[in-house]
């Protein structure tokens, strides 16, 4: 999945809640532009994991920094879910 369909995806799910859309797909790049980065400008991720912080994205799982190598280490839910052991 590329960045164009994980945006699209990501706005029908906006649009599918209670409230209707409330975010663009204009408003998703930009965010993920941001989160992730792109070739011009590091994103607030790449930032902090520069500073030597630990990104944690709750369940998700988190990001972090061993010898100025990036690494994901995913959180029980994902792994759980991955696994489908949740529904």
């Amino acid at each position: 999945m590329d960045k164009s369909q994980l945006t699209e995806m990501t706005a029908r799910r906006a649009a599918d809640g209670p409230d209707g859309p409330q975010l663009t797909e204009d408003d998703i790049s930009r965010i993920i532009d941001l989160l992730f980065g792109t070739v011009e400008r590091a994103g607030t991720i790449a930032e902090a994991l520069k500073a030597q912080k630990t990104v944690v994205l709750g369940s998700f799982g988190s990001f972090q920094t061993a010898d100025g190598t990036a690494t994901f280490r995913p959180g029980t839910a994902l792994t759980e879910y991955l696994r489908d052991q949740i529904r």
